[in-house]
């Protein structure tokens, strides 16, 4: 039994992206992120029990661009799901909900995750 009567719901047609949507998805991401970058952990782990050779290894990977890159997506993964997850304890505090409050501290999200990031950077590299 078929209704050609009903129209189709416009949702997919008229949404607009938001902060607050674009960072919820991001949080969910950065956890599935975070995921493996502790699998990486526990190869590192297991490459330094390995011996000298495998981990020689391991790090010749990480030294890569290749490598270098997936460190920093880790970093910026990291500090962005802790930002967002102080977020979301301020909302469940029940503070922040209005728009223009919910907006402000998504931007701070971000400003800060890529602050620190580069922060990190820097100062794991000597630069600072």
């Amino acid at each position: 039994m078929t209704d050609n009567q009903n129209p189709i719901s416009p949702h997919l047609q008229i949404y607009r992206w938001h902060i607050s949507s674009l960072l919820s998805i991001t949080h969910r991401i950065a956890g599935v992120v975070n995921l493996f970058a502790l699998i990486l952990m526990f190869f590192w782990l297991l490459s330094f029990s390995l011996g000298k050779s495998n981990y020689e290894l391991f790090l010749i990977s990480i030294n890569s661009f290749f490598g270098k890159f997936i460190l920093i997506g880790f970093t910026w993964s990291m500090s962005f799901h802790i930002f967002s997850g102080i977020r979301h304890l301020v909302w469940d505090m029940g503070y922040g909900y209005e728009i223009k409050s919910a907006n402000i501290s998504g931007i701070l999200v971000i400003l800060s995750s890529l602050f620190t990031t580069i922060l990190f950077w820097l100062l794991g590299r000597g630069l600072i």
